[in-house]
């Protein structure tokens, strides 16, 4: 037998280490029931619908050795909410990428709270904005960094990519639904070329039409330089609407950034400085009679008058402060 004080001693340690014991075996049994259980709808949905119970039960509450991006956001047609729309159809994009991917491990689960379904939700974290990113990591509290800028970097799948590796250190590569439209159209403007050449195989004068060719290098230059390309990259939104207000943004108040209105915006300015310069061009060379010259004259200059002066308010809202 045990002396006394020996006995007294092995009983307390035991007492001590029961509860710690059982409660660490609970905190697993917690765990693998929200693990099976998002595994489970995420067999089922890439992304995973949420309210406001079950997010504070699988996202907010620990244990959870899991990352889960979620995306808050307004989608249904009372909100008018086009940009939630489109930031949705790349985030199922991503969603399915990572669920029907080689690599797919319980690491990492995509959720959405949508604000008719989850508004305490939004309340609990302070959101006055949709759509919003938001990882929240396996450990821990969500960070600074945890939250996508999504007026910087835009919507697309891929940029969701890279701030999900740099965030989880989970790497998803994109795969999109095949789309068969570049390829039509790119066949519809060879058809047209063959076919006119064809019908007018004696007479390819068209071909060396200065005002036509002119024209196309217009139209691309305008392109460009309203921001175009840097849409395709980026893929950015069309525009923002506050959900409290219902104020509709179509100028991004940082230089930074950009929406696709505003490119739309700047290339219809831009036409008009464009064509006041051309009817200005034309008043002074061409052998039009006096009076239609100077309309031409006067029309010309109020349109780059206009449309320039709008030029530079965009340009004013957008960089505050200029020149200082």
């Amino acid at each position: 037998a045990l002396p006394v004080p020996l006995l007294a001693l092995v009983l307390l340690l035991a007492g001590w280490g029961g509860p710690g014991a059982a409660g660490q075996r609970r905190k697993e049994m917690v765990l693998s029931e929200k693990v099976n259980q998002l595994m489970e709808w995420a067999s089922k949905r890439s992304v995973i619908r949420m309210n406001g119970d079950k997010f504070r039960r699988l996202v907010k509450a620990p244990p959870r050795n899991y990352s889960v991006i979620v995306m808050f956001t307004a989608l249904q047609p009372h909100r008018q909410c086009v940009v939630c729309k489109q930031a949705d159809e790349e985030y199922q994009i991503l969603a399915n990428s990572w669920r029907y991917s080689s690599a797919f491990t319980n690491k990492i689960f995509f959720a959405m709270v949508d604000f008719d379904e989850g508004s305490d939700v939004f309340q609990m974290l302070n959101m006055n904005s949709a759509p919003t990113f938001i990882n929240f990591p396996a450990k821990g509290k969500p960070k600074r960094g945890d939250t996508y800028e999504l007026q910087v970097r835009g919507f697309a799948a891929e940029q969701l990519a890279r701030w999900v590796a740099d965030r989880t250190d989970v790497h998803i590569r994109v795969i999109r639904p095949p789309n068969y439209a570049g390829p039509l159209m790119l066949g519809l403007l060879l058809a047209v070329i063959g076919g006119l050449v064809y019908l007018r195989g004696s007479n390819l004068d068209f071909l060396y039409n200065k005002t036509g060719w002119a024209f196309a290098a217009l139209c691309f230059v305008l392109a460009m330089t309203s921001g175009q390309m840097w849409n395709h990259i980026r893929g950015p939104p069309y525009a923002h609407k506050n959900p409290h207000t219902g104020q509709v943004n179509y100028i991004h108040g940082s230089s930074q950034a950009q929406f696709v209105a505003e490119t739309h915006i700047v290339l219809l300015f831009n036409g008009g400085v464009t064509l006041g310069m051309v009817l200005l061009h034309e008043a002074a060379t061409s052998d039009m009679d006096v009076g239609k010259r100077k309309i031409m004259c006067i029309a010309g200059i109020g349109l780059v008058v206009l449309f320039f002066s709008w030029l530079l308010s965009v340009f004013r809202s957008k960089y505050h402060g200029y020149p200082y």
